[in-house]
């Protein structure tokens, strides 16, 4: 009989997001899997991040912004002292940690897996934090990995990183297969986004509303705005090429607007290897926990007595693109992907904010990478991709006035 996985204890970077919520459900609904050791957040939901601090019973909470904390503990002393029952002593509060560099605090907390769920390139110091505390790491923040890329990879020993985008985890799963040696071709999918089949000229038009009611995925605005340009699609394939080692003309994209098969790997013999799965993000986020081991009804898989069909067709990228922007970015090196994606948070605030139309994202993005020099000999220190970011966010809102 095989015996159950010990439990482990996991410390959720952003834990009131899309992510830390999901994730948190998983933790919630498989109590001998998961204990929840600590939580951070930016702070802007102290409700929220009390309330889970106090069901979980964690030892520390962190928040970046540290005009938040007051709030937070004022959260805390009200949640903890409403659950408490009368005439119980109240149960101890948890450590609150406050500042740029709480976040990192965490990171290293005595624990098995972290959790990355910071959105942006805000969780770069978070992941390198917990690269070089030896823990594992369930990488759902793309942005550090791909701006950071060789200061990332080389601290990481074999097996440290464990992807949890949907596209990633479902490489993973499929490089099972086979040995990389017989792998072909990685296969993104891609959705299309809210514009899919929408010609160049009818993109001028597109509002922020628009540009954030995706079709299949909930996530939150950096991240759904990026699927609209596909410039989140732009990321996952330098991604990959950081991840898993394969060369950017071995990594293709298609477009499936079911959401339904997300990626696949196809390998020297003609055979392709697919992961189908509901568009469910707890399915990616369960086994980034438990990797190699998958939860147990982490969510509900597929209905086979309905008819359904799935469709594939090919990227435009006359109208999106952004996808040949990131290979051109990722084939410069250094910090030309660090570039790509700071201008792109950029534009994308703006852009939400009503100041820039939204095919003005990609095209101000691509003028910054065309003006970034780089020798190509990649990141030495934490110092240079920070500062190549905030040139390249600087460069943005100076181009989008």
């Amino acid at each position: 009989m095989t015996s159950a996985p010990a439990p482990r204890d996991v410390v959720i970077l952003g834990s009131t997001g899309s992510i830390g919520t999901q994730a948190l459900d998983i933790a919630r609904r498989n109590p001998a899997r998961f204990r929840v050791a600590a939580l951070a957040a930016g702070g802007g939901n102290p409700g929220l991040l009390a309330s889970q601090a106090r069901e979980f019973g964690v030892a520390a909470v962190a928040v970046a912004d540290p005009s938040a904390a007051p709030g937070v503990e004022s959260a805390l002393k009200e949640e903890f002292s409403v659950t408490s029952p009368a005439g119980s002593p109240a149960p101890r509060l948890p450590e609150v940690l406050a500042g740029p560099d709480a976040v990192c605090q965490l990171a290293t907390w005595p624990c098995d897996v972290v959790l990355n769920g910071v959105t942006g390139a805000a969780g770069l110091r978070a992941t390198l934090a917990a690269l070089d505390a030896g823990r594992t790491l369930a990488l759902a923040n793309k942005e550090s990995l791909i701006i950071g890329g060789p200061l990332v990879t080389s601290r990481a020993r074999p097996g440290q990183i464990v992807p949890v985008d949907s596209e990633h985890s479902t490489i993973a799963q499929c490089l099972r297969a086979g040995a990389n040696s017989e792998v072909k071709r990685l296969v993104l999918t891609a959705s299309g986004g809210p514009f899919r089949g929408w010609p160049k000229d009818r993109l001028a038009s597109v509002t922020p509303e628009q540009a954030l009611a995706h079709p299949t995925w909930r996530m939150g605005p950096l991240v759904t705005t990026n699927s609209a340009t596909l410039v989140n699609k732009g990321l996952e394939v330098i991604e990959a090429h950081l991840l898993f080692g394969f060369g950017l003309d071995r990594i293709d994209v298609v477009v499936h607007p079911q959401s339904i098969v997300h990626s696949m790997v196809e390998f020297s013999d003609g055979a392709t290897i697919i992961q189908a799965s509901p568009p469910d993000m707890r399915i990616p986020i369960a086994l980034g926990m438990a990797w190699p081991d998958r939860v147990p009804d982490a969510a509900p898989g597929l209905d086979w007595t309905t008819a359904a069909s799935w469709t594939f067709e090919p990227l435009d990228g006359e109208a999106f693109p952004a996808v040949a922007l990131a290979r051109e970015a990722a084939s410069r090196g250094g910090t030309a992907p660090a570039v790509y994606n700071g201008a792109n948070e950029a534009c994308v605030a703006d852009f939400l904010a009503g100041r820039i139309s939204f095919p003005r994202i990609v095209d101000t993005v691509a003028r910054i990478v065309s003006e970034h020099e780089t020798s190509g000999t990649g990141v030495t220190t934490l110092e240079d991709v920070l500062a190549v970011d905030a040139w390249a966010r600087a460069r943005a809102r100076e181009l989008n006035r």
